[in-house]
């Protein structure tokens, strides 16, 4: 990872994670909610698919506290960030096919040791509000 992008990860609490950004419409509901709770956090694009390296080398050096995990069809991004780390991951499942119900049933059903909490399909802000209740724990 670049000095750049060292520098940028440090300080953000929230690290939304998207896997396309064709997902816009979803992330973007959940960093409205964080920039109105002035949360800070990022925005990165890593496909678990496209850039398993990249997305290793992010969670390695990244200092956030909660990611939050936006992916639609197989929705491989939660649980792969999830078994990558032991700080909170949240799904967010995607409509792009089947209603997005293949992204939320790919995103629920982790093995053991590997939980992902998951909101509804499409919905960014609700994980964004789980994650600042998970921050409030933590004041």
């Amino acid at each position: 990872m670049s000095e750049n992008n060292k520098k940028k990860t440090q300080g953000i609490k929230v690290a939304v994670i998207a896997g396309s950004t064709s997902d816009k419409a979803v992330y973007e509901k959940a960093l409205q909610v964080l920039e109105e709770a002035k949360v800070a956090h990022e925005l990165q694009i890593l496909s678990a698919h496209r850039d398993p390296e990249r997305l290793d080398e992010y969670i390695k050096e990244s200092d956030a506290l909660i990611y939050i995990a936006v992916a639609g069809l197989s929705a491989a991004l939660p649980g792969v960030i999830a078994s990558k780390t032991d700080k909170p991951v949240i799904g967010v499942p995607v409509s792009a096919k089947l209603g997005g119900l293949d992204a939320l049933l790919s995103i629920v059903q982790m093995p053991p040791r590997i939980p992902v909490a998951t909101v509804g399909i499409d919905r960014g802000e609700n994980a964004s509000y789980l994650a600042l209740r998970i921050l409030n724990l933590l004041k």
